[in-house]
């Protein structure tokens, strides 16, 4: 056994930054509160450049003699950059919050790393248990960010509830997992597609039964209709980067592990799980979408807008195509930038006003009509318009699930995507006709204004010359389906 060690060298950033940055605000108390979170962003931008370093390389992390538990590959890669890019945001956008609002801001920035770690290692888990424990390093430290801040009832409400679902949810995933076990006898994904490709007849139920329970187990992860009842209570209750990071990191790490498990191990037993995938897809986008249209909180209308998002991505695993992987892979990135790019503006909203009620954006054209254009760039892109990044990322989506032939699941996903614009100009309508509550402009913090404008024209790019960064996307998902 001599597994490289090398492989891992972004995990081993985030890891030992996080305990800096820890050890930092143990010893430094008087530093402000927002330095733990420039630190750990540093951090994180590291991690991403130590990333790219790993472009064009294809080898498995051993830690048993030939049984390969992690794979570094392109689409490895090209997750490790996105989900500390995310980080990067994220932590930018809670410097300021975490001053006013929060206390232990070095654990708080710490935790973030750490869940950022946890999403790096399910991207490239290639072994049942090991992608199991990658999972629940993200789900305890979303756990404890969720109810950060510990003297609002809200957040305790919210943390407890995810973790009660989550530890359901994780039960339904690990007998799934067994049932694998039982029916494959290994727990590699290429000794499960193996054993999968030359099944008996007599294996079709076993199997079936292990399939609901994964799916079922990963649908709470991922926020999919019937599995979503905690969603909308986590998103408000959370402080607002987090509600950010549920709706970025967490969607892109679990989804990057649904794809790699279902194309890599599940793939010969396709038949048998496409139906149920397709279905929970078309349930969660018309799901998602309706219910928006009933909120009065930004927060609980975004959180039931990436249950819809979370349908539309949904596609993507049910073809299990090359085409889609990439689709899926190009989707994220432009909704991860997209949705980072909201959320900043209300953690901005937040910081000054104390409010995230939808009504309380009146008259924000007025008021800061900087936040306010780029709130439009952030829901039209959602909402899939033209020039804009959501436009060819779900145009991408819808193709690839069309073509392997799921067109009627294509055609409920433009419905819901029609739906959606319809919650999203009401918000628009709020900020651009309604008159302002209180009256009088405010600046927005020098920082965070980067930060939007920085996201803002990353939306206008991607819905521009969406070429580079589909292409990475079309190269990454090309190693899961190599022979």
């Amino acid at each position: 056994m001599n597994p490289d060690y090398s492989l891992l060298i972004p995990e081993y950033i985030l890891a030992v930054w996080a305990a800096l940055v820890v050890a930092v605000d143990v010893m430094m108390p008087k530093l402000r509160r927002d330095v733990p979170a420039y630190l750990a962003a540093l951090g994180a931008l590291a991690a991403g450049i130590a990333s790219v370093l790993y472009i064009d390389v294809n080898k498995g992390f051993e830690a048993i003699p030939g049984v390969t538990i992690m794979h570094v590959d392109d689409y490895t890669t090209y997750m490790r950059v996105l989900l500390c890019g995310i980080a990067v945001f994220i932590l930018l956008m809670s410097a300021q919050f975490v001053r006013m609002r929060l206390s232990h801001a070095g654990e708080y920035s710490a935790i973030v790393l750490v869940a950022t770690l946890g999403g790096m290692l399910m991207v490239e888990g290639t072994e049942l248990i090991t992608s199991w424990i990658a999972l629940e390093l993200l789900s305890f430290c979303f756990y404890t960010l969720v109810s950060f801040a510990r003297r609002e009832l809200r957040s305790n409400e919210a943390g407890l509830k995810y973790m009660l679902l989550g530890a359901f949810s994780t039960a339904l995933f690990l007998y799934g997992l067994s049932l694998i076990y039982g029916v494959t006898g290994t727990t590699t994904y290429d000794g499960i597609a193996a054993a999968l490709s030359n099944r008996g007849e007599d294996l079709t139920l076993a199997l079936v039964v292990g399939f609901v329970f994964i799916i079922a187990g990963l649908g709470f992860k991922v926020a999919a209709v019937p599995f979503h009842m905690y969603t909308p209570d986590a998103y408000q209750g959370a402080p607002l980067p987090i509600t950010a990071m549920l709706s970025t990191t967490s969607k892109a790490a679990a989804f990057a592990l649904f794809f790699r498990l279902f194309t890599t191990a599940f793939l010969p037993a396709h038949e048998e799980w496409k139906w149920m995938i397709a279905l929970i897809a078309a349930v969660t986008m018309m799901w998602g979408n309706l219910v928006a249209l009933q909120q009065t909180n930004l927060r609980r209308l975004f959180a039931y807008s990436s249950i819809g998002q979370v349908g539309f991505m949904l596609i993507a695993v049910a073809a299990a195509t090359q085409d889609a992987g990439s689709s899926l892979l190009f989707h994220m990135a432009g909704y991860a930038v997209t949705n980072l790019a909201a959320f900043t503006i209300i953690v901005v909203f937040f910081n000054r006003e104390g409010s995230d009620e939808i009504a309380d954006l009146a008259g924000l054209a007025e008021r800061q009509p900087f936040l306010a254009l780029a709130m439009v760039t952030a829901l039209f892109s959602l909402a899939g318009m033209p020039l804009f990044a959501g436009f060819f990322t779900k145009f991408m989506l819808f193709v690839s699930g069309w073509d392997a032939g799921l067109e009627w699941l294509s055609g409920v996903a433009v419905v819901a995507s029609l739906i959606s614009l319809y919650y999203y100009l009401m918000v628009i309508r709020q900020m651009y006709v309604i008159a302002p509550r209180v009256p009088g402009r405010f600046r927005t913090p020098a920082l965070l204004w980067g930060v939007i404008a920085v996201l803002v024209v990353g939306v206008f790019f991607l819905g521009i010359w969406p070429a580079p960064l589909l292409d990475a996307a079309d190269t990454a998902a090309a190693f899961l389906f190599r022979a």
